[in-house]
């Protein structure tokens, strides 16, 4: 699977102080803002904060509340789904209008996401 970068998400109910702390504490740089979004360089990664608005909470998720994502950004996540495919991995796709997504987890029930990386370095070099 072709990576062309990687991101931590953290979804947080105290949005605005998470924020705050990663940028105050860490000094990390904002690479972008959206709605209840913050990203973040993490030096050579992203660091995305999200607001949990428990959209991310599944029915009968047997893992509970997701507070954190591993995110793979590809360029394209249908064909990298494939390869999730070839090793019997069940995953969510979604096509928004800010780019395609597919979800899926590890054996340990940890949340990975594969997001198109044409619309996040768009969103980057906007800033």
């Amino acid at each position: 699977m072709k990576i062309d970068k990687t991101g931590f998400i953290l979804y947080t109910e105290k949005y605005p102080e998470t924020v705050k702390f990663y940028k105050d504490v860490f000094g990390l740089k904002t690479l972008y803002e959206k709605e209840m979004l913050t990203c973040l360089d993490f030096h050579g990664s992203y660091l995305m904060i999200e607001l949990d608005d428990e959209e991310n909470l599944e029915k009968g998720n047997p893992f509970g509340r997701d507070r954190h994502c591993l995110r793979f950004n590809v360029p394209d996540v249908k064909k990298s789904c494939k390869i999730l495919d070839q090793h019997n991995i069940e995953y969510q796709y979604y096509e928004f209008d800010w780019g395609k997504l597919a979800k899926f987890r590890d054996p340990d029930g940890n949340l990975i996401g594969l997001r198109s990386a044409k619309e996040h370095r768009e969103d980057s070099e906007k800033g």
